[in-house]
Formats: structure tokens, sequence, C-alpha cells
């Protein structure tokens, strides 16, 4: 089964290697799915949605062993502040569930942040779409 992202990957001829992980033992954090890849948690990335006021939305993706910090991602957005949406938010917003949020191939465009620690990579892993 294909998501919008891995469609949105194919439609540009951008290379990428699906994974999958279980999920029966409800363990859907970035860092159990870095655990269960075999990949350290440096280099599986999660995808963060924020809210400024306005509402202008961003995406933030950031590796699974670190947190997104507020305040710096204001700074970084250009915005006097900036927080976390709230879940009910998610998927109409993103076209996403919880644990399964690419930052590529959302409903709408976000400006997304992708954490500089990423180029320390020949490739990272992000969402794909789904969960699992």
């Amino acid at each position: 089964m294909k998501s919008n992202a891995m469609r949105l990957l194919e439609e540009n001829n951008i290379a990428f290697v699906p994974h999958e992980y279980d999920i029966s033992d409800g363990e859907i954090d970035a860092n159990s799915i870095a655990r269960k890849l075999g990949k350290s948690a440096d280099e599986v990335f999660k995808t963060l949605v924020t809210e400024a006021p306005g509402p202008e939305y961003y995406v933030f993706v950031v590796p699974a062993a670190g947190e997104l910090n507020l305040k710096k991602a204001a700074k970084a957005a250009k915005v006097k502040s900036i927080e976390m949406i709230p879940l009910k938010k998610l998927l109409p917003l993103t076209g996403y569930v919880h644990g399964g949020c690419s930052p590529v191939g959302m409903k709408k465009k976000f400006p997304t942040f992708l954490d500089e620690s990423a180029i320390l990579f020949d490739r990272i892993c992000v969402s794909g779409g789904y969960v699992g």
C-alpha cells in the first residue's frame, strides 16, 4: 500500500526505501521505531507539526533522540511564539495520523525545517505516511 508521501517521491524520481515494523506492542514513538528498525535514534527522525498565532503552521523534522525547543523553533520560523498543534488537528490538517505523520505529501504545503544533524548521514528515516 502506497502513501501520499511514497507517491510524491516516486512522481519526482526521488529514491526511497520503505521499512516496516511491528506495532502490535503499541510502541510507535520514534525511539521505539529506531530500535525496531535496528537504527540509531540519531538517524530516525520524527515529524512535529506546530502552530503560531494566526494560525500559521510549521513542520519540524528532528531526530528521535531529540526534542523540539519551541523558542528556537519560533526563531527559525521567524514568529513570536509557536506551540505543538493539538492532536485532534493533525489528521484534518496534514492527512496523516499520530505516529504516521510524514514531512512529505501533507494535504497542504507548510514551511518545513529539517534538523541540521541530518547532514551527518547519507540517509535518514522519516515516516512514510503510515504507522508500521
